[in-house]
């Protein structure tokens, strides 16, 4: 069978809707010190909007939290508690962005990570990673982007510390996106 999708090289104004399905929301802190320990988040949804300006482009996504999966059904119940994000009371991270600027090859994503009723800045750091239509007359485009942020800046300050020096569970959070999403029709 023969594919006659192209690349089409211009991210075209309009919304697009995050293809979940495609896509991926991850995350690794470093474990006892010695390693890193990885999960993903299974639920999430976002919208962006773009223009012929990149400065002028807009993100809104959302993470049911309670989705947390690290391959450890023991850990992901802990992470759920209140010791680490407190699904019972806050089973939402937003991210909202507030600009967007160009650096270097990419761009960089300034906005707001709220987490536990916590908001705060973080940068995402975007790379584009193309723009094609799809075998159903739609067009796609990738991204990803990755940020860091302390966990105890959104109050999780859960404190295990180590017999020898160090803590269980580090500070710093880095989170990883690999994003497909489509572009809607006008209506």
């Amino acid at each position: 069978m023969t594919s006659t999708l192209s690349p089409t090289p211009v991210l075209a104004p309009g919304t697009w809707t995050i293809d979940a399905s495609h896509s991926e929301v991850s995350f690794s802190v470093r474990h006892l010190m010695v390693s890193k320990v990885r999960g993903t988040f299974r639920s999430f949804s976002g919208t962006f909007t773009t223009a012929q300006d990149p400065a002028l482009a807009s993100v809104e996504a959302s993470i049911d939290v309670a989705s947390v999966d690290t391959r450890d059904e023991r850990r992901d119940g802990h992470l759920r508690s209140a010791d680490f994000f407190d699904v019972e009371n806050h089973p939402v991270m937003t991210y909202r962005s507030s600009g967007v600027r160009a650096k270097g090859d990419g761009y960089v994503v300034d906005g707001e990570l709220t987490l536990r009723g916590v908001t705060r800045p973080v940068e995402l750091r975007l790379e584009h990673n193309g723009v094609s239509g799809d075998p159903w007359g739609g067009t796609r485009s990738g991204f990803s982007a990755t940020a860091e942020i302390n966990r105890r800046d959104f109050g999780i300050d859960i404190s295990m510390p180590l017999e020898g020096g160090g803590v269980v569970v580090g500070d710093k959070v880095t989170v990883q996106l690999e994003v497909e999403a489509v572009l809607q029709q006008a209506a």
